[in-house]
C-alpha cells in the first residue's frame, strides 16, 4: 500500500485508475442496489457476459476494417443495451422462457467475444483483459466516457426514482396506480447495462457481477432506507476498488480479483455479524 501511495504522485496510470475507480462506484451503487432490491442479478448476469461479444466485435472492425471511431466501449455499449432490450422484452411477454433466453445469450455473448478476438491480429492477449479487467490500462478517453454514462445512471435516477422505487418494491401495487411498469422496466435495465459496461473495465466481464451486487448488499445489510444504501454503496464500491489498487500494487496481483475479494470478505463477515445469537442478558 506505501509503494502505491508514493507511486500514485508520480505515474499518471495510478491516478486515472483511481478517478476510473471513483467514477465506477458512482453508478455501481446506484443502479446496484436497484439490481439486489429488484433481485434480478441473474438478469445482469446475463448481460454483462453478452458485453465481450460486443467488445471483441468492435475491437475487431477497428484493427481489421479500420474503423478507427469504433471504440471497445462503443461495442460494450451496443451488445449490454440490445441484450437488455431482449431480455426485457422476453420477461414481459414469455416468462416462462426468460431463463432461457438469459442463457443463450450468456453463452452466445461470450462465445462471439471470443471468436472475434482471436481473429483479430495482435490482440488476442486483450481476451485476459477483458475476463478479468485490467484497470490499469484506462486512459483519459475512457474516463470521459464512463463520466458520461455516469450522469445518464445519476440523471435518470433522480427523475424516476420514485416511479423505480415502486416498481422495485411492488410491481403489481404500481401498475395498479397507472405507473408505467413495462417502460420503468425497460429503462432499469437498460441503466443496468450501461453500469456492466463501467464495471467492465474495472473487474472484467467474469467478476462484473460480484462488484455490482456486493456493496450493495453490504449496504443494505446497515441501512433501512434506499436512498441511504445507495449512498453507502458508493462509498464502499470506491473504498473496495481503491484498497484493491493499493492492495494488489505491491504483489502484482490482479486488481480485479483483489477488488472483489475484499468485497467478498467484508459481505461475509457483515452477514456473519448478523446471524451471530446474540447473548441474553
Amino acid at each position: 500500500m506505501n509503494a502505491f501511495l508514493t507511486d500514485l504522485t508520480q505515474y499518471a496510470f495510478l491516478r486515472y485508475a483511481l478517478l476510473a475507480g471513483v467514477l465506477a462506484a458512482v453508478a455501481c451503487g446506484v443502479v446496484g442496489s436497484w439490481v439486489v432490491t429488484k433481485r434480478i442479478t441473474y438478469i445482469a448476469g446475463g448481460i454483462a457476459h453478452t458485453v465481450l461479444g460486443g467488445l471483441g466485435a468492435a475491437r475487431y472492425l477497428q484493427v481489421v476494417w479500420g474503423w478507427q471511431w469504433c471504440h471497445p466501449m462503443i461495442g460494450a455499449v451496443a451488445a449490454a443495451l440490445l441484450a437488455a432490450a431482449v431480455i426485457g422484452w422476453v420477461s414481459l411477454k414469455g416468462r416462462q422462457r426468460e431463463d432461457t433466453v438469459i442463457g443463450a445469450l450468456w453463452a452466445t455473448g461470450m462465445a462471439a467475444g471470443i471468436l472475434f478476438i482471436s481473429r483479430t491480429p495482435g490482440y488476442g492477449e486483450d481476451l485476459m483483459g477483458y475476463l478479468f479487467g485490467n484497470i490499469l490500462m484506462v486512459g483519459p478517453g475512457d474516463l470521459v466516457m464512463m463520466a458520461a454514462l455516469d450522469a445518464v445512471v445519476v440523471t435518470v435516477t433522480f427523475f424516476f426514482y420514485d416511479e423505480l422505487l415502486a416498481l422495485s418494491f411492488d410491481e403489481e401495487f404500481a401498475r395498479l396506480r397507472g405507473v408505467p411498469v413495462d417502460a420503468l422496466y425497460g429503462l432499469l435495465l437498460a441503466l443496468t447495462a450501461l453500469t456492466v459496461v463501467l464495471l467492465v473495465s474495472v473487474v472484467g466481464v467474469v467478476m462484473v457481477i460480484a462488484l455490482l451486487t456486493l456493496p450493495a448488499a453490504v449496504a443494505g445489510e446497515l441501512t433501512g432506507r434506499l436512498c441511504s444504501m445507495m449512498a453507502v454503496a458508493v462509498v464502499l464500491t470506491a473504498l473496495f476498488v481503491t484498497a484493491g489498487l493499493g492492495v494488489s500494487y505491491g504483489p502484482d496481483l490482479p486488481a480485479g480479483a483483489t477488488t472483489v475479494a475484499l468485497a467478498a470478505a467484508t459481505y461475509l463477515a457483515v452477514v456473519a455479524g448478523r446471524l451471530r445469537p446474540r447473548r441474553r442478558p
